[in-house]
């Protein structure tokens, strides 16, 4: 280890020399743009940087972008010009135009008369260009006058809406970009008091700015600009006339539900956020590739709604894949395959059936353990129970019926868990993604237990109450908030994530007339109803940055906490958390960290350790490499810890304390790769411990030399981002 980071560091300072190898007589390669601002305005260079015409490139870790030395390492055209990436070959006549592209960006933000300079450096083959910007004269808005067309009701609903208008704001400066803000939103909201033909080219501004400050006249034509009046609509109020829906043949689909979806009816004044929640509902059925809504003026006041539905495949399937490996030779392969049908009663109703499994083993030995399980679903595009007319935003809730068979074979039992449910989910005016299941229902049995595995329930009172036969009755709630509506996001984003479970509560009410174990828990059908309440919290953050924003760095904090009470002393153990895997600390296998300083349980073949708490944090930096190549170095921090507990040495192992929880922390590190499709993300990563809290104290910190070691390092494989 010793010899590596020199043989590296020489690597690295011998390629460094060689960045400008492939450039001809006369060129030479562009190293940096510099962007100085000369005066304490409230420009950023941000506001100037996007605008400069010849990027100088970076990316790679840390902006160390190792491609460019790769391709520098063959003259001619090769495998290393394929792998590699070009250096940027200064132009300068490029200069000149991000000159003139800056100006316009100054002006367009108001500052008038802004002045440019660059400063060109070359040393030896490359060169770096300074821009130094001298932002212009800004004129703070002191007063507006409004000229507007007087007829009819225009006049008074225009001016109840300048109480709105962003020019009255104190403090704003006269520019482009905040006139064309206030077209925009200005017509935006008269469009939908009814005024159909009003347009940003109705609008005009003239700026007064002798006397240092601006007085701006805001004026609204009749008429668009450069149309006759008989070629424009009138500034009048406007009603929907006829609307019309029309669909592809091949498409079987209920017009009278379409209709009950759309918001448009005939003879109410025409808005356009109607027009547009009726876009975004038929969208949202997911039935049609494409939605068209044309409106055509019939008469001077009333508009016709024409609405266009174009084909889009009703079935498919769905695959996703997890697979994990550590040193210890331990495999685990988690695939699911779904069918989809989008439209199976002709009315966008979803089909989904679902196939997932979870397989672990060993090649030099017999250990197995298997999970398969079957789910089927089917979810309505309405509030079932409620007609359209009680929800007129963009979107409507939709119900779902679920209904699932899990069957796991492991070398210490055999449990099958039969689950159904009924919920509705939605998305709130605040994009605020929701699941709301007022019913859900899990029962499980467990038999063919393993001799030493049973006398290990009997001796340990927690295990016993997390693995015996239970019915789980309840409710649950998850809100979810996501920035980006990507599936594999491009820019910078943050989500929130809200799961919580109530379980045991209605069903307690009922408690004093049911049949008792003989450890006094309340019977239905001869097993022990579950009760505990159980919330789950995860907050992200990503921030991407540098060239063309192909570098980022992702964080995560995730909290969960459950709570056996009444007819329970211990959650299920399907409900119960775990910490590894490819999307959690990712130098162990899934259930294979923690409690709190607890060692592997010998109990179990395959891993199984749990707790009714979890801490994570996880940060990764991320960088594009080449082609759709993106490599990632991450940090991951957690474990589970019980809150009940026997008090025993092993229960006290495993305990929660407050005071110094911290103590018991694990850590690890590692590497990823990533392929970036756009569409789809394909994922690897080899994680190595840094922190082991089941070691004895004092060998708990892990060293490089030991980070390849067997028991010390696990490989997984994903579809996605980890978080």
């Amino acid at each position: 280890m010793k010899r590596i980071f020199p043989i590296l560091a020489a690597c690295l300072l011998a390629a460094s020399c060689s960045t400008t190898r492939v450039l001809e007589d006369g060129q030479y390669r562009l190293t940096a743009n510099n962007v100085r601002i000369s005066d304490d305005s409230a420009l950023s260079e941000g506001d100037v940087r996007k605008y400069i015409r010849q990027d100088a490139g970076s990316g790679g870790l840390l902006g160390f972008n190792p491609f460019l030395f790769v391709y520098n390492w063959q003259k001619s055209d090769g495998i290393f010009h394929r792998l590699g990436t070009p250096p940027v070959i200064f132009d300068e006549s490029a200069v000149g135009a991000s000159i003139g592209n800056i100006e316009n960006r100054l002006r367009y933000l108001g500052y008038y008369n802004a002045d440019v300079d660059t400063v060109i450096v070359r040393d030896g083959k490359k060169v770096k260009v300074d821009y130094v910007v001298k932002p212009g004269k800004r004129y703070l808005i002191d007063d507006v006058v409004f000229e507007v067309p007087s007829y009819d009701s225009f006049n008074s609903d225009f001016a109840a809406d300048t109480a709105s208008s962003i020019l009255r704001l104190k403090g704003n400066y006269l520019s482009e970009q905040l006139l064309e803000e206030e077209t925009v939103l200005s017509s935006s909201r008269m469009r939908n008091l009814g005024y159909y033909s009003l347009s940003k080219n109705n609008y005009s501004f003239e700026a007064d700015t002798l006397g240092g400050s601006a007085l701006l006249h805001y004026r609204i034509a009749e008429y668009e600009r450069n149309q006759s009046p008989e070629n424009a609509g009138r500034l009048g109020r406007y009603r929907i006339g006829k609307v019309s829906v029309s669909l592809p043949k091949d498409i079987r689909f209920r017009e009278g539900l379409l209709r009950g979806i759309s918001t448009v009816r005939p003879g109410q004044i025409y808005s356009e956020n109607t027009i547009n929640t009726t876009y975004s509902r038929l969208s949202a059925l997911k039935v049609f590739s494409g939605v068209s809504i044309e409106m055509t003026q019939a008469d001077s006041s009333t508009v016709d709604c024409s609405i266009n539905l174009s084909r889009s495949p009703l079935q498919g399937f769905k695959l996703n894949l997890e697979a994990s490996s550590n040193s210890g030779g331990l495999l685990g392969v988690s695939p699911q395959v779904n069918y989809f049908h989008k439209n199976i009663f002709r009315g966008g109703e979803w089909l989904n059936l679902g196939f997932n499994g979870d397989f672990q083993f060993r090649f030099n030995d017999d250990t197995r353990a298997t999970e398969y399980g079957v789910s089927a679903g089917i979810s309505f595009p309405r509030f079932v129970g409620l007609p359209y007319s009680y929800f007129r935003r963009t979107a409507v809730p939709r119900t779902d019926f679920n209904v699932a068979f899990n069957h796991q074979d492991r070398p210490e039992y055999t449990r099958n868990v039969f689950s159904l449910g009924y919920g509705y989910n939605g998305v709130t005016r605040h994009n605020i993604s929701y699941q709301i299941y007022p019913l859900r229902v899990n029962f499980v049995r467990l038999f063919n237990l393993d001799s030493d595995f049973n006398d290990r329930l009997a001796n340990n009172l927690y295990m016993k109450y997390s693995y015996q036969d239970h019915l789980d009755a309840g409710v649950s709630a998850t809100l979810y908030f996501n920035s980006s509506a990507d599936i594999v996001p491009q820019s910078s984003y943050y989500f929130h994530r809200l799961s919580v479970d109530l379980s045991g509560n209605a069903l307690g009410l009922f408690r004093s007339s049911m049949k008792r174990s003989s450890d006094g828990e309340a019977l239905i059908a001869g097993s022990p109803y579950a009760q505990y309440i159980r919330g789950e919290y995860s907050l992200g953050r990503t921030f991407r940055y540098g060239h063309d924003d192909m570098q980022a760095v992702a964080t995560r904090l995730l909290i969960g906490a459950g709570y056996a009470y009444g007819n329970s002393s211990a959650m299920p153990f399907e409900k119960q958390f775990y910490a590894g895997g490819a999307s959690s600390m990712r130098a162990w296998q899934a259930r294979d960290l923690g409690p709190g300083y607890s060692p592997g349980d010998s109990t179990f073949v395959i891993p199984s350790q749990t707790g009714d708490i979890k801490l994570e944090m996880n940060a990764e930096y991320r960088f594009q490499l080449f082609w759709k190549l993106e490599g990632a170095l991450f940090v991951d921090v957690g474990n589970v810890w019980n809150l009940k507990y026997e008090n025993t040495a092993e229960g006290r192992l495993g305990a929660f304390r407050l005071n110094d929880f911290y103590k018991s922390l694990a850590a690890d590190w590692g590497a990823g790769l990533r392929v970036n499709l756009n569409f789809i993300l394909l994922r690897v990563d080899f994680g190595m411990k840094l922190r082991d809290p089941s070691l004895a104290e004092g060998s708990r910190l892990i060293g490089p030399d030991k980070w390849l070691l067997r028991g010390n390092n696990a490989f997984h494989f994903g579809i996605g981002y980890p978080f």
